[in-house]
């Protein structure tokens, strides 16, 4: 039996008779990076609301570390959140503010809060009042505080909106090592699934407050990848003639389209041979599908965005 640190369970929130989040069920494994991808406004904070216990739900339910949601309240402090922007002071230190967390949290380790702000690259701000950080420094530190009570799960809610390409990398350089190095479980949102690419491991597309697809790191490169695509008039016997040729690398789609992942200048001789065999080709192409044409494929592409 796999072992999920999270499960939802047709998890639903309503606001009046706005539904932001519509039943909704995702099983998220001990060690994974997820990441839950959406437009503005197509539920994420809502979710990840419910998720760290700033919001309740309307139905539905859900379970962290085994524990339904009634009895995670003892479990919290296991629980590292980041949700919309950090909520720093902003005339005190990225220490001071490391320090109230830990009281809050019933902590007295400052050695722990300086190995943290050096792990987030803020470990030389000294008395720096967090006013003059820049946005990428307050994420790094609303990060670090999450991580005051040695969290095994991290809700990090569009840590990188808003940042300029360097302070996009080292964020993402700090999640995958906070993945790697202290075995954090992370669900992280976001609007840009070619950044969650680099680090994710599985992801979660969230359209109009549901889950409308979930997959693999893996199974996103193959959807992306480059292809033949081929609609024959017959598709069972196509696929005996393209084993016959040898070809083991292939994905057959509702019974009607066959994705071929190898041999891809060979398209013309898979025509022939299928003619050979009398069946004919409707269409054939070599496609390589950009991660976010893929993303507005399946959520509705320009539609959406006017909506959004």
């Amino acid at each position: 039996m796999e072992e999920y640190i999270l499960e939802t369970d047709n998890i639903t929130k309503k606001y009046g008779a706005i539904i932001a989040v519509d039943h909704v069920s995702i099983h998220l494994k001990r060690g994974e990076i997820y990441g839950l991808i959406g437009r503005n406004g197509a539920g994420k904070t809502t979710l990840l609301k419910m998720l760290a216990g700033l919001a309740k739900p309307t139905e539905g339910s859900y379970r962290i570390f085994g524990e339904s949601e009634k009895k995670t309240a003892k479990l919290r402090d296991r629980i590292g959140v980041l949700v919309e922007s950090p909520g720093l002071i902003p005339n005190i230190s990225a220490m001071e503010n490391m320090k109230l967390q830990a009281l809050m949290l019933g902590m007295n380790d400052e050695a722990f809060l300086l190995e943290l702000l050096h792990d987030v690259g803020l470990g030389n701000t000294g008395k720096l009042a967090v006013r003059k950080f820049s946005m990428g420094m307050k994420q790094r530190l609303g990060i670090a505080i999450a991580l005051v009570g040695h969290p095994d799960l991290l809700l990090l809610d569009e840590p990188i909106n808003g940042l300029d390409p360097q302070g996009i990398v080292e964020i993402r350089e700090l999640i995958e090592r906070l993945s790697k190095e202290r075995h954090i479980t992370i669900m992280i949102s976001s609007h840009i699934l070619e950044e969650l690419s680099k680090i994710a491991t599985r992801y979660g597309i969230i359209h109009h407050g549901q889950i409308i697809d979930e997959f693999t790191h893996q199974e996103l490169l193959r959807r992306c990848s480059e292809r033949i695509e081929l609609r024959p008039s017959d598709a069972t016997r196509a696929v005996t003639v393209i084993e016959g040729m040898g070809i083991r690398d292939f994905k057959v789609l509702d019974n009607s389209i066959i994705q071929i992942f190898e041999r891809l200048d060979d398209s013309g001789e898979i025509v022939l041979e299928l003619a050979k065999n009398n069946i004919k080709t409707l269409n054939i192409a070599v496609k390589n599908e950009a991660l976010e044409d893929y993303y507005l494929s399946i959520t509705g592409g320009a539609d959406v965005a006017r909506r959004a």
